[in-house]
């Protein structure tokens, strides 16, 4: 495993162990058994960064993430988030205190504003994240979710030490504005849905899984069947370059993420152990520039086919 020092310190594994699935909710479940031996086999690998929320499965993924992790608690950075309706000052208060209790630990070391709430004022929500960190209950100040807009308005009132925003080879909006103010600004960058929830896996393209009629990804944007067609192109590239480098395509995923300058680490979650194991090699792999080119290339190219069925 490598890892990424935040701008306080804060030491993070390349690949965190995203905990979403983990608490069931939207996604089918494995038991918490296997989930919580997932976790620890994560650990044994060397990623020392778990990222969940009070509201992945109305808090269960923080316990089972507490469970896995007791006595391990000074060798991980737990990550935790506050939801949207939750962002006045002593809603704040009390969602972090029911975090750590089910995370069995007296203090977070990233705590992010899962969405902004535009009803809710940004400077009460910021203003009461710094006094957590002024009191040693949060480690890191971070926001997920927000444009550069957002981010400029948190900043006002405190630094902002990481932000977690969707970013993939199918999404890279955050390229314009968003990368490039964090890199200006120190800030850590922890992506979210680093496969594109599976797409990029190769396994709806080309390994013939079907999602069940009742995966919430349904219906989104990426599992459109014409959306699902104009990405087969991409899907075909990273297979080809992962099986070039004897990997799988989500390693090939990753590791691209992970040589774009800014990203700190990259958030993918799986209940499955030897998918978490293939996901920790990517940190090893080194793309070409003819590699990163064709990725890039064939990326835009994608994502403008299916942005032009939408406009």
């Amino acid at each position: 495993m490598k890892y990424s020092a935040l701008q306080n310190g804060v030491s993070v594994s390349q690949i965190t162990f995203g905990c979403w699935e983990l608490g069931g909710g939207q996604w089918e479940k494995e038991s918490d058994e296997l989930n919580i031996q997932a976790i620890q086999t994560a650990f044994e690998l060397g990623i020392n960064s778990f990222d969940t929320a009070e509201g992945y499965g109305q808090g269960h993924s923080e316990e089972i993430v507490g469970f896995a992790l007791e006595g391990k608690r000074q060798d991980c950075v737990i990550a935790t988030k506050v939801s949207p309706n939750h962002l006045k000052r002593d809603d704040i208060l009390r969602s972090i205190e029911q975090s750590l209790k089910r995370l069995r630990t007296d203090y977070v070391d990233i705590y992010y504003v899962h969405w902004p709430n535009p009803e809710i004022p940004l400077t009460e929500t910021m203003e009461t994240f710094r006094q957590l960190r002024e009191e040693g209950v949060i480690k890191s100040v971070a926001v997920s979710n927000f444009w550069k807009e957002q981010l400029e308005q948190a900043m006002t009132v405190v630094q902002v030490d990481v932000i977690q925003p969707e970013y993939s080879l199918l999404d890279r909006r955050i390229e314009q504005e968003v990368l490039p103010y964090c890199r200006d600004h120190g800030i850590g960058i922890l992506t979210y849905s680093s496969v594109a929830k599976g797409i990029l896996t190769g396994a709806y393209h080309i390994g013939g899984v079907t999602l069940k009629e009742t995966d919430f990804r349904q219906g989104r944007r990426l599992f459109k069947p014409e959306h699902m067609e104009k990405e087969r192109e991409l899907v075909l590239l990273v297979k080809e370059i992962a099986d070039a480098h004897g990997v799988s395509p989500a390693e090939i995923a990753i590791a691209w993420l992970l040589h774009q300058p800014g990203v700190t680490s990259a958030i993918v979650g799986t209940q499955n152990i030897r998918h978490l194991k293939d996901n920790v090699r990517a940190v090893e792999i080194q793309l070409n520039q003819d590699e990163l080119n064709r990725l890039d290339q064939v990326s835009r190219r994608t994502i403008e086919a299916i942005d032009a069925t939408e406009a």
